[in-house]
């Protein structure tokens, strides 16, 4: 099987908790099977279209959703276990502001022309939900992809404009037309989809199950 040869589209948005376990989860199955062939792709898919560019105060907004104090709670009890299981540091208390996410998926498309997309989303997830920092705002998506070798102050000037801003409302629309409800959302060689953030294991089978297709495959080939 040639490495990197069948493409994995991830559907998520960077303060989605089940995104940031669900990428744990394929980051384990990945390194238990490090001859995997998948090629990762991030695509855009905004939580909350309708959010304000400034974001609002988060205890409001998760309220809001939930129906209250007790069921802001009862939501996040299971994302915490969750991401406890995976190993992943999770400051939610500290969190202060739920961003509108649309310049953090800008910020994740030109990452991917610089070919450090999988960086940056990690890095998103991490000053989220582990640094409690604000990803809406201009310095602290410079400041990542500063990390990540990006030019820090082109970043800030295409911040400042709206370049890609439509292109990526676009490809936000076309997910949600093509089905795509909630994230994550994977989609296997662009058919096969696969919702939500599954184990590890399953994740292991499916690769198992792509190795075994490709000998498959060969082996009628070599019968030829």
């Amino acid at each position: 099987m040639q490495p990197a040869s069948v493409p994995l589209h991830v559907f998520s948005d960077p303060i989605c908790p089940w995104c940031y376990i669900g990428k744990a989860r394929l980051e384990r199955a990945l390194a238990a099977r490090p001859d995997h062939p998948f090629r990762i792709e991030w695509h855009p898919f905004q939580l909350n279209p309708d959010m304000p560019a400034q974001g609002m105060e988060r205890r409001a907004y998760l309220e809001a959703k939930f129906g209250g104090r007790e069921g802001r709670l009862a939501a996040y009890k299971p994302v915490v276990e969750a991401a406890e299981a995976e190993g992943l540091a999770l400051d939610l208390a500290a969190i202060e502001r739920t961003p509108n996410t649309l310049d953090a998926h800008r910020l994740i498309h030109w990452a991917a022309l610089e070919g450090v997309q999988g960086f940056v989303v990690a890095r998103l997830f991490r000053a989220y939900f582990a640094e409690a920092r604000d990803i809406g705002r201009a310095e602290v998506l410079a400041d990542i992809a500063e990390q990540a070798g990006m030019g820090r102050e082109m970043v800030l000037r295409l911040l400042a404009s709206d370049a890609d801003r439509d292109d990526i409302l676009a490809h936000d629309r076309d997910a949600r037309e093509r089905g795509v409800r909630a994230v994550p959302t994977f989609v296997v060689a662009g058919g096969h989809v696969v919702p939500g953030a599954q184990s590890s294991e399953l994740w292991e089978r499916v690769i198992d199950e792509l190795a075994k297709r490709e000998a498959d495959a060969g082996s009628h080939y070599t019968k030829l």
